[in-house]
């Protein structure tokens, strides 16, 4: 069998897979990324997926949203303060440029992975983003093929920053090669459709011993009239996108995987949860606590069968092609 972790992007809402996973973590004898062949994440999933591919204790990227979250969004500061500050930024964002300077995001990011590259991941690692001025795809991967003879040697904080580079909320982060990326929800805020395909068609794995953890960030139910102005609709696009999306992700690693419907083969094993449209923002740090409550009530109730499932046994050690 061979197991995939795939985790959505989702802003601060990353707080509930990071915390999802903490929870699973601690009825576990080794690092949660040992029971897993491949793990792929976007956006704030990338940086979590990241952080776990090297090794990093799940409760340890919990403890970076609970801890750098208000600091990474700009919220700090409460009062008449904090006020002054969101409606600075409010008119910011809708004017001339990003709603948050990417410093602090920077810093949390810099101080969990340090000097780290890709080629220090412990497990195989993919991580989406896109290049505005080429309009492609761009995808950090590590030296799990032998086609793959140049991410490795990327700092991991580069491939975290790009790939977490939200449109309208970050500006456009630049790596160490000078390559300008943003982020990688654009094209595959759900990633799983394409860690599929990666082990499929990439690594050669047979699709019917695929087995697929994909965490979301929640999911906004959106209520829609039967017809929208532009200025009215403009407002629920991105989420449309994003959803639309995702139900695509979702279907293509089920067609992959022979996961149909029928009760004979289950691969996918979807967790996330349906929230009032508005109420989890991606830039709302004052939920973090309700993102927890969440997460481990959801862990909870999952834990036995994925146990069965997932972890009865750590997968063989990753050897890449090349090396650091």
């Amino acid at each position: 069998m061979r197991r995939i972790l795939s985790i959505d992007g989702g802003g601060i809402r990353g707080t509930f897979p990071a915390a999802f996973l903490a929870t699973l973590e601690d009825d576990l004898d080794r690092p949660i990324h040992e029971y897993f062949d491949l793990i792929v994440g976007t956006s704030t999933g990338g940086i979590i997926a990241i952080a776990l591919a090297m090794g990093l204790p799940a409760k340890d990227i919990l403890e970076l949203y609970e801890k750098r979250g208000p600091e990474i969004f700009s919220q700090q500061h409460t009062g008449l303060r904090g006020w002054a500050e969101r409606a600075f930024r409010s008119i910011k964002w809708l004017t001339w440029g990003p709603k948050y300077n990417a410093d602090g995001l920077q810093s949390a990011i810099n101080e969990v992975l340090g000097d780290r590259k890709i080629g220090d991941a412990k497990t195989r690692l993919m991580i989406p983003a896109w290049h505005q001025q080429k309009g492609e795809v761009y995808i950090f991967k590590t030296a799990h093929h032998e086609r793959l003879r140049t991410d490795y040697k990327d700092f991991a904080r580069d491939a975290a920053m790009a790939t977490a580079a939200a449109p309208t909320y970050f500006q456009e982060f630049i790596t160490a090669r000078d390559v300008g990326l943003v982020d990688g929800g654009i094209w595959a805020n759900n990633p799983t459709g394409i860690a599929v395909a990666e082990g499929i068609g990439t690594l050669g794995w047979n699709p019917k011993e695929i087995q697929v953890l994909s965490v979301g960030c929640l999911e906004d139910v959106v209520e829609m009239r039967d017809a929208y102005g532009a200025a009215r609709l403009a407002p629920k696009l991105a989420g449309l996108f994003m959803a639309g999306q995702s139900f695509g992700s979702n279907g293509l690693a089920h067609i992959l995987t022979g996961d149909v419907g029928g009760a004979n083969h289950k691969a996918i094993h979807r967790i996330t949860q349906p929230v009032p449209e508005g109420f989890f923002t991606l830039d709302d740090t004052s939920k973090i606590q309700k993102l927890k409550s969440r997460a481990f009530a959801e862990a909870r109730i999952k834990k036995l069968d994925l146990m069965n499932v997932f972890f009865t046994s750590p997968t063989e050690p990753f050897e890449p092609i090349y090396r650091c």
